[in-house]
């Protein structure tokens, strides 16, 4: 079956595209002495997870514990989880899942600490742990390197736990400097930050710039999507996922229906720089996606001097791919504009 007879709404995997993204990227973290930790969020699929490492990355990032379930019990042996994980219902699954992978978890306050060793005791295995610093994003993260400190020898006390290093994300103005004063301080309490680890797709072509990061945390990059074209890191060539919708309402001269709405694509917007809608509309570039339904893309085509027809088909790129995954049960895979996989999304929905 060709990709053009697929039923729409759908989101098509083209894998050239994916194996050169992954290719390129390992190949640059390779070329710098950089590890590479992908982060599945982006597509959730234990098949390009393992490609991944197969290529070079020394194991993976989860968000979740159930989504690093999945991947654990595909046989990724090595998992950060970069999410705080609070409270007594966490620990038997982080329990379970110490059990399946070497694990390290990410955290910035003692309460998450103490959720970790309280997991690692019931395991009967080592947790490594990353403290979070705040480089300027302000969303989670210790303040200053003093704080990570009094984590970090808390941690050297806390049950089987092994502080690993830091991380951030995204990397802000403030990394540089921290990781600095950080690398002093804990010098000077002969604590070794083994792993500083920063993460984001924006700007990832030359983290090897900033002193002393020793790891990339990268997800959309083995898609890309309308951001990260925007952001400048990619071109539309690269772009490995499109929605493919059809035109099922024509209301007036400058307005088209497509049925691919906010449980299709992502809501998200983009800067203005990049563009205007809900996605770009590959096929009419001038047209904008103005409001999402639920099964709803209304579209403007005012500005098309062509225009698209009822029952045509169009391929949307999104502008965050990230969620697209997550939206759907399954993802059409093709090479060569023949479809040659449907791919459960294996972690979608796991937000515990």
């Amino acid at each position: 079956m060709r990709v053009d007879d697929l039923d729409t709404p759908v989101p098509v995997i083209d894998l050239d595209r994916v194996e050169h993204n992954l290719a390129k990227m390992q190949a640059y973290c390779d070329r710098h002495g950089l590890a590479l930790r992908p982060h599945i969020k982006t597509h959730k699929l234990p098949q390009f997870a393992r490609r991944q490492i197969e290529l070079g990355a020394v194991g993976i990032t989860c968000q979740k514990i159930s989504e690093a379930l999945v991947m654990a019990e595909a046989g990724c042996a090595d998992i950060l989880i970069t999410y705080p994980i609070v409270g007594a219902s966490k620990v038997a699954p982080l329990a379970e899942l110490a059990r399946k992978t070497r694990l390290t978890v990410s955290l910035d306050n003692a309460v998450a600490l103490d959720t970790v060793a309280a997991a690692a005791h019931e395991a009967g295995v080592e947790i490594g742990i990353l403290v979070e610093f705040d480089s300027g994003d302000g969303r989670c993260g210790v303040q200053t390197p003093d704080e990570a400190l009094a984590l970090a020898r808390r941690a050297h006390g806390n049950g089987p736990l092994a502080f690993r290093g830091l991380m951030t994300y995204p990397r802000g103005p403030r990394t540089v400097p921290f990781v600095s004063a950080a690398r002093t301080l804990f010098g000077e309490a002969a604590i070794p930050i083994e792993t500083v680890s920063v993460g984001g797709t924006p700007g990832c072509w030359d983290t090897h710039e900033l002193p002393g990061v020793t790891e990339l945390r990268v997800g959309t990059y083995i898609y890309h999507d309308r951001a990260t074209v925007a952001a400048g890191v990619a071109t539309l060539n690269e772009c490995a996922v499109h929605v493919r919708a059809t035109v099922v309402s024509r209301p007036t001269e400058d307005r088209a229906v497509l049925d691919s709405g906010s449980k299709t694509l992502s809501s998200d917007r983009v800067p203005p720089s990049a563009g205007e809608g809900y996605g770009l509309i590959l096929d009419y570039p001038d047209a904008v996606i103005v409001r999402l339904n639920e099964e709803h893309a209304v579209v403007d085509l005012s500005r098309c001097a062509v225009k698209p027809t009822i029952g045509e088909r169009v391929r949307i790129l999104p502008n965050h791919v990230c969620v697209v995954s997550n939206l759907h049960d399954r993802m059409a895979v093709a090479r060569g504009g023949e479809l040659v996989g449907d791919w459960p999304v294996a972690a979608r929905g796991c937000t515990r």
